[in-house]
């Protein structure tokens, strides 16, 4: 067992299309789960010209904006890094949070090796609607957000705008993970 104090980090992307490599990630909206005030965001350069129209139009980003007004890859990884570090110090250890997981960190561990080296999130992901799935006994297609808002109401929505959509999933976190402690106390009673 570690003796590494766990930090939740909600991490959202916009990307250029739906695989990491072919397509560019172009904006990251991170913030501390349990102290959402503290956040991390930034666009990047596009790495090629590849796009997936629906993305784009999702997202509203251009590719010509971002290549002109982007960070490159590296500064971008390197300050995502940095500012990870400062958010869990010397006795912590970040814990990557998604919403709909496995592609978020598949674009942001891609990122990660190939411009920084390393991924301080590490090799794994924690994805809010498998937790929802497993704290409510739903169908996976009723891990949507908007199923899950509806259930939950949240103050925040979903934008895509990665900063603020980190933050709309910090929320959603934090409220199915209020529910499972409250269970938990049930079932313990």
């Amino acid at each position: 067992m570690s003796d590494k104090r766990e930090v939740f980090v909600s991490v959202d992307v916009e990307t250029a299309g739906p695989i990491p490599g072919e397509y560019s990630l172009l904006s990251i909206g991170a913030c501390s789960i349990f102290e959402p005030q503290n956040t991390f965001a930034c666009n990047l350069k596009p790495i090629n010209r590849n796009f997936d129209p629906k993305a784009l139009e999702v997202s509203g980003l251009s590719l010509d904006d971002l290549t002109r007004k982007g960070l490159a890859p590296t500064e971008a990884m390197g300050s995502f890094s940095t500012w990870l570090s400062g958010l869990t110090g010397a006795d912590g250890t970040p814990v990557f949070v998604g919403f709909n997981a496995p592609f978020d960190w598949s674009f942001v561990n891609y990122y990660f090796h190939r411009f920084a080296g390393s991924n301080p999130f590490g090799f794994t992901a924690v994805d809010i609607k498998a937790i929802y799935m497993g704290a409510t006994g739903c169908s996976w297609s009723d891990t949507r957000s908007s199923k899950i808002a509806e259930r939950l109401k949240p103050a925040l929505s979903g934008t895509h705008d990665a900063l603020r959509d980190a933050q709309y999933q910090a929320e959603i976190f934090r409220l199915v993970w209020s529910e499972l402690i409250k269970s938990r106390r049930r079932r313990d009673a």
